[in-house]
Order: C-alpha cells, then sequence, then structure tokens
C-alpha cells in the first residue's frame, strides 16, 4: 500500500490522459512472440551475445510500437551509424528517425 500511496500522482495519470492504457496488454502481447521463443535464446552463445540480443529485439519491438518499420529503420542505421557524430546518435531512435524521414518527404506525399 506505501508503494502505491507514495506514487498516487503516477498511478492515477490515467484519469488526466486519455493515451494511457489502464492494462499493459499492449506490452504483454509485444513480447508474446520473444517468450514463445525463449527455448531458442538459450543459444546465443554466450551472456554477451543474449545482451545483444534483447538490445536488438527492444529496438525492432520499439520500432513496431512507434510504426516504423524495422527493416527499413535498422538498414539506414547501419548505414548512418558509422559516420555520425555521438552528439547526433538520438537522431537513430525509431522515434526520432521516423519524425526525420517525415520531414524529408515532399508536402504531397504527406498527404498519401
Amino acid at each position: 500500500m506505501n508503494y502505491m500511496l507514495r506514487r498516487w500522482d503516477d498511478f492515477a495519470r490515467f484519469l488526466d490522459d486519455g493515451r494511457i492504457c489502464l492494462t499493459n496488454n499492449c506490452a504483454e502481447r509485444a513480447l508474446r512472440g520473444i517468450a514463445l521463443g525463449r527455448r531458442n535464446w538459450t543459444f546465443a552463445g554466450s551472456q554477451r551475445g543474449a545482451d545483444r540480443a534483447a538490445i536488438m529485439l527492444t529496438m525492432i519491438t520499439t520500432c513496431r510500437l512507434n510504426d516504423v518499420d524495422p527493416k527499413a529503420w535498422l538498414a539506414d542505421v547501419l548505414a548512418r551509424i558509422a559516420d555520425l557524430p555521438a552528439s547526433r546518435l538520438h537522431e537513430l531512435l525509431p522515434w526520432e528517425w521516423k519524425l526525420l524521414r517525415q520531414a524529408d518527404k515532399p508536402a504531397d506525399q504527406q498527404a498519401a
């Protein structure tokens, strides 16, 4: 109870913001495919390999949740990351990448 009472504003935030879901069903559905393949993850090779797989799966799921094509995003990121200064790496995050792609489109293509 103390945990909830100390964070009451966070727990009640959904009352003021209609975008916040009352359940975590969306997140659980997004992870279902990973849970179904968990037997395969035992063959990651090492702890570092498993960590890398977890990071990549997180980024791919983040792409999907932000309506970004994971293959297009990954191809572009791999092509650009070596030449991008560290101060601009945030541009490669899926939601930033999507905004930059939309800004690059001509106005007539954005309406379509």
